[in-house]
């Protein structure tokens, strides 16, 4: 439910989806998005479950995902502070099927969730609040698709109360995201400085 609540593609679509055709397709939508999110996530953790017996790999990758949340901190703070034009993307989809076919499509094309579900099953892990078993990892996988559909069953009913607010605005947006991932920065820093 964490990685789905920023604003994004996926949920703004089914919200906008919503909003034009009605709850039933925004509902369908979310319904193909979250067929993917399965994959994603089992991908995911098993990528997790190979990198917890392979530490040297994490020490690696915990130093460039340090470069990266830095220079991702960078942009959406100091770069990325305009309002882009906004652009009207009409999608003339009429039935319920094809509107289910689009979220496969859209979720399949964010390939961000894997690396994010890696992320979080290691760091739950680390916690000893899962291990990398199948009924663990099976549980996982329904824990993060069900969080992911209520978000965009929340975006689809309440995104009409909150859509000209200034909270969802793109500059209000970037400073968030460029917020936790400096957040992110700084407790990764420490974990490198930990492990020396």
């Amino acid at each position: 439910m964490v990685g789905v609540t920023p604003p994004g593609l996926l949920n703004m679509t089914a919200a906008k989806i919503s909003l034009k055709d009605g709850h039933s397709r925004g509902i369908m939508f979310s319904a193909g998005a979250c067929t993917i999110v399965i994959a994603q996530t089992y991908i995911g953790v098993l990528f997790a479950r190979y990198l917890s017996n392979h530490q040297d790999v994490v020490v690696i990758l915990q130093r460039v995902a340090f470069v990266l949340f830095v220079l991702i901190t960078i942009y959406f703070l100091l770069l990325a502070k305009k309002d882009p034009a906004k652009k009207n993307v009409d999608f003339k989809v009429k039935s319920k099927k094809s509107r289910y076919f689009q979220g496969v499509l859209l979720s399949a094309l964010n390939v961000f969730p894997i690396p994010y579900q890696a992320y979080m099953s290691i760091t739950l892990a680390s916690f000893g609040w899962m291990d990398f078993e199948q009924t663990s990892i099976l549980s996982y996988v329904a824990g993060a698709v069900s969080g992911s559909f209520v978000m965009f069953y929340i975006y689809i009913f309440f995104f009409d109360k909150i859509k000209n607010k200034s909270i969802t605005s793109q500059k209000s947006m970037n400073y968030l995201i460029g917020t936790v991932t400096g957040v992110i920065s700084i407790i990764t820093l420490f974990h490198i400085i930990g492990d020396l």
